[in-house]
């Protein structure tokens, strides 16, 4: 972890004879090599930058860490200012999967010739191949997917000694076969028109299974009595730990068994020991707080069955007059099996039914004043652990509040009787998909949303240029509560789907390629 490979650098610094007091930071010779970290332009995350910076800080190069939301521009300008060897971009939502794109093409306009590392959690080895690698990479200046902060240290170090040819070589090679290995699956992958899979769509019987009653209270309900401490009980701890890459092996995998592993067992203890510590600061001193508001709208299914029409009251919804339209997408690839070809707009019932759409946007507020103490007193393993603990923190009130609305405010489960452990395990009736994850994933849906629950005038929820949610603890999804609603990926589509989708949204065909491109089932022009 972060604190340990502190300990290691300093440690090793007495070993060779050196004082730590004593290291010139100024001295660039003093380094292994100068890397630069950005975060893409419109997108807000960046713990997972934070840790690879660390590693790299703590294994004697030199990070310049330019922050979030870095435009092209930005990167390229300061890359040459800093005059360094490695680039690095990260990103977490799918839009900054495109914008890396772009930034790969103006490197390569701009001749540099830095290797460029991509990482983030939508980033893949296959996506940077694909669709990034073939816009800048050189034998000098390769493009590569790392995979995580452990990894960051070997594959800098590769390209910055004399082994460097051959380790750009194999690279090469492998992403080479990525390609081909793609682009013959498309050609081997058969998709319906979207007019054959919306034949195939899920056909619920509204009439056998009627849509859940309606919610007690129709509108927008703004939520900031909840506090940290009552939401503790609804963390889920396992990603806190994926995130500081501490991984137990079978049958340790997972909170709480990861302590009696072996390998990672007691760092895993002391990082929750310390996790606890903070959480108790914050509780005490309420440095951290959640924020949040949600919608339950009277809602029925377009004519069409491809989106759904929200209406601000019953009576609205009977004299037609629509609120928001929400719009969905389809899965095409073609089916082994007669499983349906799901949207979800198949879990809301058509006109002439009494049904109901929920939706809510939490954050976590705080954060980036501790984050920025921290900074100021060097310490970087509480600023990370800050930000560890307000994506725990916005994810447990997500969990907390979507029972609030099953329970009591929808009131559709008034006697669910489930513990936290359960709620983990989704047992629950009714789904909350987001938009921009697989079940709609586009996330140009959220400008509906934030219109409709006002997320920013009522809880100062913000979207970016690039609709990632700020602050960066952020949830937002839509409600659906029919006991046949299911989680799903919608997959690749093709553009049949997408003009249609266009249309119904009125939007640009071009943009709206651009913002579903990671699903695309073909190259736009």
């Amino acid at each position: 972890t972060v604190k340990g490979v502190e300990k290691e650098k300093k440690q090793k610094m007495i070993d060779d004879g050196l004082n730590p007091d004593d290291f010139d930071e100024n001295d660039d010779s003093n380094y292994a090599g100068k890397v630069l970290m950005a975060t893409v332009k419109g997108d807000v995350h960046d713990i997972g930058k934070n840790i690879v910076a660390v590693v790299l800080g703590c294994n004697n190069f030199k990070v310049y860490d330019i922050g979030v939301m870095c435009s092209c521009e930005k990167i390229l300008e300061k890359a040459k200012e800093y005059d360094v060897d490695v680039i690095g971009l990260s990103g977490l939502i799918t839009p900054s999967l495109d914008e890396m794109v772009v930034v790969a093409k103006e490197l390569s306009k701009g001749g540099f010739k830095q290797p460029l590392l991509i990482g983030g959690a939508t980033t893949s080895k296959m996506h940077t191949a694909v669709k990034i690698s073939p816009n800048y990479t050189t034998p000098d200046h390769p493009v590569i997917h790392v995979l995580d902060a452990s990894r960051s240290v070997t594959v800098v170090s590769s390209l910055l000694n004399e082994n460097k040819t051959d380790f750009v070589e194999d690279l090469k090679e492998e992403y080479e076969e990525m390609r081909e290995d793609y682009y013959a699956g498309l050609e081997d992958r058969y998709f319906l028109t979207h007019e054959q899979a919306k034949e195939q769509k899920l056909k619920i019987n509204f009439d056998e299974s009627p849509p859940p009653p309606a919610p007690k209270k129709i509108g927008v309900s703004l939520i900031d009595t909840v506090s940290i401490e009552d939401i503790v009980p609804y963390i889920d701890w396992n990603p806190f730990f994926q995130t500081w890459e501490l991984r137990g092996r079978y049958p340790n995998r997972g909170y709480p068994k990861i302590f009696n592993d072996e390998t990672v067992g007691g760092e895993a203890k002391k990082l929750f020991d310390d996790a606890q510590k903070m959480m108790k600061e914050v509780i005490a001193n309420k440095s951290m707080w959640l924020k949040g508001v949600v919608g339950l709208f009277p809602a029925n299914r377009t004519e069409d069955g491809e989106d759904v029409n929200v209406y601000e009251t019953e009576e609205d919804r009977a004299a037609g007059k629509v609120f928001k339209t929400f719009c969905m997408l389809r899965q095409q690839a073609e089916k082994e099996s007669e499983d349906p070809y799901l949207s979800l707009a198949d879990f809301v019932a058509p006109a002439g039914y009494k049904d109901h759409l929920g939706m809510f946007a939490v954050s976590c507020f705080g954060c980036d004043d501790l984050v920025a103490k921290y900074e100021s007193e060097n310490d970087d393993f509480s600023k990370i652990m800050a930000q560890a603990l307000a994506d725990r923190f916005v994810e447990a009130f997500a969990e907390y509040l979507h029972r609030e609305i099953r329970v009591s405010m929808w009131g559709y489960a008034p006697d669910e009787q489930l513990d936290e452990a359960d709620l983990l395990k989704i047992k629950y009736d009714g789904i909350r998909p987001a938009p921009g994850y697989p079940s709609q994933p586009d996330h140009t849906e959220k400008t509906s949303m934030w219109s409709a629950i006002q997320a920013k005038e009522l809880a100062g929820i913000e979207l970016s240029e690039s609709l990632s949610m700020m602050p960066a603890s952020s949830v937002s999804a839509l409600v659906f509560a029919h006991p046949e609603s299911e989680y799903f990926a919608v997959g690749q589509i093709g553009k049949d789907q997408v003009e249609s989708y266009a249309k119904r949204k009125e939007m640009e065909l071009s943009p709206c390629e651009r913002w579903l491109s990671p699903i695309l089932n073909y190259e736009r022009d």
